[in-house]
């Protein structure tokens, strides 16, 4: 009987599970052969026409970026545009436009939301593409409900600007708000040690220190000058403001009603959307499909015509993307691996077709032995063919280690640079669980066996060995920086020190080579390749399309979503998230890091 029941047991669970697999291998298939019917469906009804004159509109809710994950299923079912659009396909968009005598104006829209978290670095670039839009006489038409710095940032290009009567536009100057949890980790138990090498390397501060220090406050309020004057000499130059009136106004008052920023010369007119339509279509006419609005093609649609290759050539540049935290390993969402990208670089090395590799990098660094792994396989590619760097928003600390051999480096003027230093830290949670009860006890071999235990802090000898690892790799760090950027290691001593740089100073100390986009580093490396006009881009990696991602899923891996913005204190709360999610990223085997100050974000 006991036999039978265990049969029967066996059996039943057997039974069970084979349902649940085939269950979930069922769905999965037909998810996927449902968003492929879809997405063919979708591919086949969207045959893409551009009427004379057409206006190109940009919708200045969606974030740029350098490399879009791509669309969920649910939005691909429910027919959705994911909220972001890459920055290569925006620039080609409006440098085509420029030619194209089908498109007679640009329409930077803002009438649907602010310009979510784009960088001042990418927005200099798409701002940049504008001018010349603009100087080939053609018209550049801007409206937006509210302007933050960022909208008024880019939409100042514009020859008209135009907010809603019950509008406002922000200047009131850039700030760097960092959150301290040293005194929450006292409270708590939570022991936090730093080791470190540079005067300015305030990565760690975020965890041990109450407030910034002041060479933390010095160096950050010396970068936010620099941005903030590059921000008053665009703005002033596109709108006829002198940098000290600019000032003035952002110190008397820094917000602006709609008709206060008439007045100040801050923008053109007032008007509803309903207005700013019927003006377009006089520029336009009606759209032949809907004649309530303008004669119009989104840059989603145009981008598909400027991005489509007319020709296939043997002879490629490879563009790879290296967005985020470096980290040990294959990496994840938003982090730099170093095997993955080391892997790609080494493909790209042996690639016959690829006669020159741009290395774009958005990165504040991380893991110090991550980014020698990521330099190391730059250093043999560049022996091989040409290696341009192109930095976007940031690419700091381990963000510059992985950027320094390059036949030449490439920044925006307001990009986020240098940060040479490095630091060590270690958690250690005695007090904490002592509070509640645990304790830790150890046998050991040898007296320094237990050296990277979370059980309790550090010993003076274990302090100075850390110390002396991160001296070591500071040493090799300056060293690196001075062969491959051809400086005298005093002059990068006395550069680096943690200190971070803006795009326009790191020029001036050698850090960088010349200031400009990803469409610059792209044509330097044709140059340089000797390739003339007979070659193609291909970009790196490929994004997995929402399928791959679907079957992640049901291997066990997530994602999340923020569907809609949250109430302040929500979004501090959020902060404090993202603040302490951040460590998932310290998995270097020494707990040594190369990186900028936790999560610096501009507002």
């Amino acid at each position: 009987m006991r036999q039978f029941l265990k049969q029967a047991l066996a059996s039943t669970v057997g039974s069970l599970l084979g349902l649940t697999l085939f269950s979930a291998v069922s769905i999965a298939v037909v998810s996927v052969t449902l968003g492929v019917l879809i997405q063919s469906a979708t591919e086949s009804n969207n045959t893409i026409k551009i009427s004379d004159k057409s206006i190109l509109t940009i919708d200045l809710s969606r974030s740029i970026v350098d490399i879009n994950p791509g669309k969920t299923l649910q939005e691909t079912i429910a027919g959705e545009a994911n909220n972001v659009i890459e920055l290569k396909s925006v620039l080609n968009s409006i440098d085509a436009a420029t030619t194209d005598k089908r498109i007679l104006a640009i329409y930077l829209d803002g009438s649907k939301g602010k310009l979510s978290n784009t960088g001042f670095a990418t927005l200099k670039e798409v701002r940049t593409a504008l001018e010349r839009f603009r100087a080939s006489g053609k018209k550049i038409i801007a409206y937006n409900i509210d302007m933050d710095k960022r909208d008024y940032y880019l939409s100042s290009v514009a020859n008209q600007i135009s907010i809603n009567p019950m509008g406002s536009v922000d200047i009131n100057g850039f700030r760097s708000e960092t959150m301290f949890f040293k005194n929450a980790f006292d409270k708590y138990g939570i022991g936090v040690e730093v080791v470190r090498v540079g005067k300015y390397k305030s990565f760690g501060e975020t965890w041990s220190l109450a407030k910034f220090s002041p060479a933390a406050r010095q160096e950050t309020q010396q970068l936010l000058n620099n941005l903030w004057g590059d921000f008053k000499a665009s703005v002033g130059t596109s709108r006829q403001l002198t940098p000290d009136s600019i000032q003035k106004m952002s110190d008397d008052r820094g917000i602006f009603t709609a008709a206060q920023s008439i007045k100040n010369k801050l923008i053109d007119r007032v008007a509803y959307p309903d207005q700013i339509s019927t003006e377009l279509k006089k520029i336009s006419g009606t759209d032949e499909e809907d004649k309530t609005t303008f004669r119009h093609i989104d840059i989603d649609n145009y981008a598909e015509i400027a991005n489509k290759k007319q020709h296939n050539y043997s002879r490629k540049i490879a563009v790879i993307y290296a967005q985020g935290s470096i980290v040990s390993g294959e990496g994840g969402s938003g982090q730099i691996g170093s095997d993955s990208l080391a892997r790609q670089l080494r493909e790209l090395r042996i690639d016959k077709e690829i006669k020159a590799v741009v290395l774009r990098v958005n990165s504040p660094g991380g893991s110090a032995l991550a980014s020698d792994i990521i330099q190391r396989e730059v250093k043999l590619l560049q022996k091989e063919k040409p290696v341009v760097i192109s930095m976007g928003d940031v690419a700091a600390s381990g963000g510059y280690w992985i950027s320094t051999y390059s036949n030449k480096i490439f920044a925006e003027s307001n990009t986020i640079t240098g940060s040479i230093g490095v630091i060590g830290i270690n958690f250690n949670y005695q007090k904490l669980a002592n509070k509640n009860g645990i304790s830790w006890d150890v046998v050991k071999t040898s007296k320094l066996a237990d050296g990277n235990t979370i059980a309790r802090p550090r010993t003076p000898q274990e302090l100075a060995i850390s110390q002396q690892i991160v001296d070591d790799i500071y040493d090799d760090f300056l060293n690196k920086v001075s062969e491959s950027r051809k400086l005298p290691k005093q002059k990068v001593a006395e550069i680096a020190q943690g200190r971070v740089w803006s795009g326009t100073d790191a020029k001036k100390i050698g850090l960088v080579d010349d200031i400009g986009g990803l469409n610059d580093a792209i044509a330097y490396a044709a140059k340089t390749a000797k390739l003339g006009q007979d070659w193609e881009l291909e970009e790196y990696p490929v994004v997995e399309g929402w399928e791959e991602k679907l079957l992640k899923r049901f291997a066990g891996s997530k994602e999340v979503r923020s569907l809609q913005s949250q109430d302040p204190l929500s979004t501090e709360l959020l902060k404090v998230k993202s603040e302490l999610s951040s460590l998932k990223s310290f998995n270097d085997p020494r707990g040594v890091y190369v990186r900028l100050p936790f999560n610096f974000k501009l507002d």
